[in-house]
């Protein structure tokens, strides 16, 4: 499997004092840049006992790190089309196609990978087990590309020795080709997942924002 919102909207009522603007509550405020976010990833704090390749060619070049509130890494973007079928993820569009999908949607059915912006964690193993960093499904992640940040949900589990993997949808909004055969991106790809998170329902793709930029906020601010 081959591996933002937009928020702008403050109105300023009329003849409003500048004391009234700064007093504004934390939901009306700006959301973190990119810039902000990764500044909080210059350095890593390694927590996987080791470190992941990928793809399946490549050698184990990154580390899992901990950043407080949140864990991240920095890998590439494989394109991940499982779940529901559709036109655009299917056994005919996507080689690894999989009907399936780790963590369901509230109607108990699999996640359709080009409406969901989801990540993808490794499947538990000894270099990492993201449930004991506070990770679950559901779980509420920043994923920064090119300058963009883009809130998802973790919707899915994949290879145990691979990471740098999110959804059709994903890839999609952060102007990355979604094409699970020949799609994604080599490197650039910034995952901030915060811990103890969850959106529900996971499939809501404006509560994945407002989970996500409120998480951001208290992550710049820590």
């Amino acid at each position: 499997m081959r591996k933002l919102l937009l928020f702008s909207a403050m109105v300023v009522a009329a003849g409003l004092a500048p004391a009234a603007t700064a007093a504004a509550s934390p939901s009306m405020q700006a959301a973190p840049t990119a810039q902000q976010l990764l500044a909080k990833t210059t350095s890593c704090k390694q927590v996987s006992n080791g470190k992941y390749k990928t793809d399946d060619e490549t050698g184990r070049t990154i580390a899992v790190c901990d950043a407080g509130s949140a864990v991240f890494w920095k890998a590439d973007m494989d394109i991940d089309c499982d779940g529901q079928p559709t036109a655009r993820c299917n056994k005919n569009t996507d080689p690894w196609f999989q009907d399936g999908t780790a963590y369901p949607r509230s109607d108990g059915k699999a996640l359709i990978a080009d409406q969901t912006p989801y990540v993808v964690v490794p499947s538990i193993s000894g270099t990492w087990n993201f449930e004991k960093a506070g990770l679950k499904g559901a779980g509420s992640c920043a994923v920064i590309y090119n300058d963009k940040v883009l809130y998802t949900v973790i919707g899915d589990t994949g290879p145990k020795d691979i990471i740098g993997e999110a959804s059709y949808a994903a890839a999609k909004a952060l102007g990355i080709n979604p094409d699970p055969k020949n799609g994604g991106v080599d490197s650039g790809v910034t995952y901030i997942c915060f811990k103890n998170s969850k959106v529900s329902p996971i499939e809501d793709n404006g509560k994945s924002a407002s989970v996500g930029q409120a998480l951001a906020t208290k992550f710049v601010q820590g």
